[in-house]
C-alpha cells in the first residue's frame, strides 16, 4: 500500500502518514525501524504494510516507495 509522509518525529522515530483518501494513520518506532529509513521528510511518498480492520488499520512497516 502506499502512502504520503505527513509527520516524523525524529527523536521518538515515530509519525503519521496519509493514504491516498486523505486518513492520517500513526505508526510507532518498531514499524519505522523495520523499513531500515534513517530520515523521512513530510511529503515522501513511501510504501506501508498494515494489518489488523480496515477502520483501524495498524501500520507495520514504513519504507520508501521505489518504482
Amino acid at each position: 500500500m502506499q502512502a504520503t509522509a505527513y509527520t516524523y518525529d525524529p527523536g521518538t522515530r515515530s509519525g503519521q502518514v496519509l493514504l491516498d483518501d486523505g486518513t492520517p494513520v500513526p505508526f510507532g518506532k518498531a514499524a519505522f525501524d523495520a523499513g531500515g529509513l534513517r530520515l523521512l521528510r513530510p511529503g515522501q511518498r513511501v510504501r506501508i504494510e498494515v494489518e489488523g480492520p480496515k477502520e483501524s488499520p495498524r501500520i507495520t512497516l514504513v519504507t520508501l516507495q521505489t518504482f
